[in-house]
């Protein structure tokens, strides 16, 4: 049946992987065009032996093809819009228009945008003067900001708002790993793959566990026997982080390894402090949270004081 097809493939999908019913479209059209030499289907659709002729691209001219026999354009990876409105306004003036549809050649895996990110983030890196300036130590600010800002929305329950801000903490990810020289972020996303799928036997081994606490202890199993048994029980410890949550995080780790109780005395406000933070913790409370609640609270309270 004489028609025109607009066959659609992705920059994110390798050339040459396209679905069974777009290689029958190809395979049983009159005449395939494209409007690129250069287009990255190319090579692959004539390996396979179907004959692709580059033209110029030419709304009326393809109407009268297709309305004599089937016709196959070879959209570029932009999709061709211009083109096919185009071809939309021609149509619209016809007695009997031949039937145009599109085919989608090739259909994004998940987490395929992820490399529209890269690829954004590489030309600002390469073209824009504030971003070729920037270092780990000049972005460490800014990560730490959009992590809080992630956990604020949690906290408020915009998760609406959420998808953004989660956004701006995957770009500081991929704007660190292009600012390393001694790692980029295929080594950033091996790296993490290849610890989950390690600390995972239960799901990528042949290991078998009867609740989530049995999946935590083996978890920590792993990595204590990754860390080796000369590494402090505080390794990875983030001295930096807040007070609260690091005196729940050392005390955590202490917890785990035994540590004698007399290590835990200490004299002062900042060991008064200290205790509540533990008494929290064995109440299955987190200190940070309370503490950060409580001001929310107390924020709410003035606010509305001052009638705002």
């Amino acid at each position: 049946m004489p028609g025109l097809t607009f066959l659609a493939s992705s920059s994110r999908v390798a050339p040459g992987q396209l679905t069974w019913p777009a290689w029958e479209t190809l395979r049983g059209a009159d005449r395939v065009l494209t409007g690129s030499g250069e287009h990255p289907q190319l090579p692959y659709v004539r390996d396979a032996g179907v004959a692709v002729e580059v033209v110029e691209p030419d709304a009326a001219a393809l109407v009268r093809e297709a309305s004599s026999g089937t016709v196959v354009w070879l959209a570029g990876l932009d999709g061709d819009e211009d083109l096919m409105r185009a071809v939309g306004s021609v149509l619209v003036g016809m007695d009997e228009p031949p039937q145009v549809e599109v085919v989608q050649g090739a259909y994004d895996l998940p987490g395929a945008r992820f490399l529209d990110l890269v690829a954004v983030m590489d030309t600002l890196r390469r073209e824009c003067p504030w971003d070729r300036e920037q270092t780990h130590e000049s972005l460490a600010p800014y990560l730490l900001e959009e992590a809080y800002e992630v956990i604020d929305l949690i906290e408020s329950g915009d998760l609406k708002a959420l998808r953004e801000e989660l956004g701006d903490v995957l770009m500081q990810v991929v704007f660190h790993a292009q600012v390393s020289p001694h790692f980029d972020v295929d080594d950033v996303a091996e790296g993490i793959t290849d610890k989950l799928v390690r600390r995972n036997p239960h799901v990528f081994g042949d290991v078998t566990v009867a609740d989530a606490d049995e999946v935590d202890a083996n978890w920590n199993a792993i990595k204590l026997a990754e860390r080796g048994e000369d590494a402090s029980i505080f390794h990875g410890v983030p001295m930096a982080q807040p007070s609260l949550s690091l005196a729940a995080q050392l005390q955590r780790r202490a917890a785990k390894a035994d540590v004698p109780e007399e290590l835990f005395a200490d004299d002062g406000v900042g060991a008064d402090l200290f205790s509540l933070v533990r008494r929290l913790r064995e109440e299955g409370r987190d200190p940070e949270a309370e503490l950060r609640a409580a001001a929310r609270r107390f924020h709410d309270r003035v606010e509305r004081h001052q009638g705002r």
